[in-house]
C-alpha cells in the first residue's frame, strides 16, 4: 500500500514538474492563454468566443419574424 501510494506521488511529482518546465526555466516564464480570443489563428479563421457566438445571434435582425406572430398563425 505505501509502494503504491509513494509510486503514485512520484509519477504526480514528476508531471507537476514537466508542466512547469517554461515557467521554471524562462525569465518570466507563464502559461499560455487558453482562451479562444486570444488565438490569433483562430481568429484568422472566424472562429470565435461561444459567447461572442451567442451575442451576435441573439442581436434583433431587421428581416427576423417574432415568435408570438408564428405562434399565433400556427394556432389559428
Amino acid at each position: 500500500m505505501v509502494e503504491t501510494l509513494a509510486l503514485s506521488l512520484l509519477i504526480i511529482a514528476i508531471a507537476v514538474a514537466l508542466l512547469c518546465v517554461k515557467m521554471i526555466f524562462r525569465k518570466n516564464g507563464k502559461f499560455s492563454s487558453q482562451h479562444i480570443h486570444d488565438n490569433p489563428g483562430l481568429r484568422k479563421q472566424g472562429i470565435h468566443c461561444v459567447i461572442d457566438q451567442d451575442k451576435e445571434a441573439r442581436r434583433t435582425v431587421t428581416s427576423a419574424v417574432s415568435e408570438r406572430s408564428e405562434r399565433s398563425a400556427q394556432c389559428d
